[in-house]
């Protein structure tokens, strides 16, 4: 006679053999709605698609119980194949499928158009955005625009890249209840980045490669780029402040609001460390200001050659210890100490060279135009 605990193990492979059965078969239908066109599909890839592919596996049950001895029940036959599933609308996806989030039937109705697209006459094939999931998404990318905070929202709506795409303001306050403008700005600016690669991951990838070294090309820069460079510029003790904030390289190039005033906000730089907000303001400017000006058609550049130059002599009196925030304390001391430095309530010294100039001009009627220099005397 055959033990209880050998019946046990046999019931267990069996079942185990059942199990890998049916997964090699979802497999191979999975393989299936890559090599086929949506209008050849049937049920069983339709459901593979669904659970495999989309990551709804949710709906694909309700899509499986709609099949009974391989017939779709006559007021569901609209989920038996691709080729009706091609002229689903949403009405048919909220009552027929049962999906009642509207990001989930947005989901599904922008992948079968993608589909719809690829079947064309010229046959161009997915988007490069089919490629990137909702699991992408919500543990990569938002890591990537320092936003790491709202994953389980993304999640649980399922945002892959198509549905990214799609988003506006309005859907992240009314879906996603990110209601803080400037998170609102960072994401859609991290769509538009995508935008401008055409989801192609490998090439954005490729970009930040070259730059994580180099201090070029900021427009690429992931939140976490964009804290080594603070780091890198003696800013190492507010570097860590910008976690969460959503602070990324297309912020810094895309997003004209986003000035130097912004950044040490970001930072959370006290307002006193007027040398501090200097520096930022001239590092900012070196960064951002080549790369923006290839944006503008038309605008004049300066010469790469000259901008590398300069970048690399920033960088090497950093490694030497000699740091321009360094070199200017140095000589802000020493203005001080020959009693150069005013301290006035006019005073322009919290501001920028160029707005120290533009403060400091005087018209002709002033009646300082017409002096050389000022003798102070003790009254």
């Amino acid at each position: 006679m055959t033990s209880s605990s050998q019946l046990t193990a046999y019931c267990d492979s069996l079942t185990q053999s059942l199990s890998d059965g049916e997964e090699q078969e979802r497999q191979q239908q999975v393989e299936l709605t890559r090599s086929t066109c949506m209008s050849q599909w049937r049920a069983g890839a339709v459901q593979a698609w669904l659970d495999l592919v989309l990551g709804m596996p949710m709906y694909a049950r309700a899509c499986a119980e709609n099949v009974k001895s391989g017939k779709c029940r006559p007021c569901l036959t609209v989920f038996c194949c691709g080729q009706v599933l091609l002229g689903l609308t949403d009405d048919d996806l909220e009552h027929g499928l049962g999906i009642s989030n509207p990001l989930h039937r947005r989901k599904l109705r922008l992948a079968i158009e993608d589909y719809r697209r690829a079947e064309g006459e010229h046959g161009l094939g997915l988007s490069k955005a089919s490629e990137l999931d909702h699991h992408w998404v919500c543990s990569s990318w938002l890591c990537e625009v320092g936003l790491p905070q709202y994953s389980q929202v993304f999640l649980t709506h399922l945002i892959d890249a198509r549905v990214l795409n799609s988003l506006n303001r309005r859907d992240l306050e009314r879906y996603l209840n990110i209601n803080d403008p400037f998170h609102q700005t960072s994401l859609l600016l991290g769509v538009q980045l995508l935008q401008m690669l055409s989801f192609d991951k490998e090439a954005l990838q490729a970009r930040r490669a070259k730059c994580e070294q180099l201090d070029r090309d900021p427009i690429v820069w992931t939140c976490q780029r964009v804290m080594k460079w603070a780091r890198d510029i003696d800013l190492k003790e507010f570097a860590d402040n910008l976690q969460g904030k959503g602070v990324h390289g297309a912020v810094l190039v895309l997003d004209p609001s986003f000035d130097p005033e912004a950044m040490s906000k970001a930072l959370c730089i006290p307002t006193n460390r007027h040398m501090l907000h200097r520096h930022l303001y001239e590092e900012m400017k070196a960064l951002t200001a080549p790369h923006c000006s290839t944006l503008e058609p038309g605008s004049a550049s300066s010469s790469p050659v000259i901008m590398n130059r300069f970048a690399d002599e920033r960088k090497s009196m950093r490694r030497s210890g000699k740091s321009p925030l360094r070199l200017r304390a140095s000589s802000h001391s020493a203005e001080r100490a020959r009693g150069l430095h005013q301290t006035s309530p006019s005073s322009c010294g919290s501001l920028p060279r160029e707005g120290r100039a533009q403060a400091g001009s005087r018209g002709r009627g002033s009646p300082m135009h017409t002096y050389t220099s000022v003798e102070i005397t003790n009254v």
